[in-house]
């Protein structure tokens, strides 16, 4: 599939007429090859979708910039979303996947962009993970909200993550929640980071909706 992005796509070892997806968005200074290690069994029943952020940030790559931690540049931020909102819905049609099982889940800067993508998307969203992340404020208050009703969103965060603090994550269940989505959080005591409880909890959420008939 042609793309301004670059991206890895592995597909599933379990084929059907339609298969579920994942789209995976890494953390700030990180590449495409990052989340592929956290997504276990997923990679055997899903097509894998693992974006590149555009912009390049030593040693990797970010998918926007940023005032500060939690403060993304809006117009940069905006048409970044946008365009991974186009690459998902052409990944659809072109690779013929379950549009009843797609799911999105990012770290970091990721788990942002996974969080605005059920914003932006509403339940043509099934299933989001957004790990150790947080929806901006201007997301909430500016963009147009889709129905979100049907979708389930997995929440986690480190108990003792001084980079983005706990407190973003709490928010962004109240908000989900007000919303209509579905959402289990959980915390772990660990920093900014993906411990191996959260990423089996992870990996077994989006497995319900794998396995769920259509």
């Amino acid at each position: 599939m042609e793309s301004v992005f670059t991206f890895k796509h592995i597909e599933p070892k379990e084929k059907s007429q339609k298969s579920p997806a994942i789209f995976l968005f890494h953390g700030l200074g990180s590449n495409e090859e990052d989340l592929l290690q956290i997504i276990g069994d997923l990679k055997d029943v899903c097509h894998v979708f693992s974006l590149r952020g555009p912009i390049t940030h030593d040693p990797g790559y970010a998918f926007y910039t940023f005032e500060e931690e939690g403060k993304p540049t809006q117009a940069i931020f905006d048409k970044v979303v946008a365009v991974i909102r186009d690459f998902i819905l052409k990944a659809i049609e072109e690779y013929h996947l379950d549009p009843e099982k797609i799911f999105v889940a990012g770290f970091n800067q990721g788990a942002a962009i996974a969080q605005t993508l059920c914003v932006v998307m509403g339940n043509q969203i099934k299933a989001c993970a957004s790990l150790s992340g947080f929806l901006p404020n201007f997301v909430k208050e500016q963009y147009f909200k889709q129905n979100m009703r049907g979708t389930r969103i997995f929440i986690s965060h480190g108990e003792y993550d001084f980079d983005y603090p706990i407190f973003w994550s709490e928010e962004s269940k109240a908000f989900f929640e007000d919303y209509g989505a579905t959402v289990v959080y959980k915390t772990y005591p660990v920093g900014h980071g993906v411990s191996p409880e959260n990423m089996r909890d992870f990996i077994d959420f989006i497995m319900e909706d794998v396995h769920e008939k259509s």
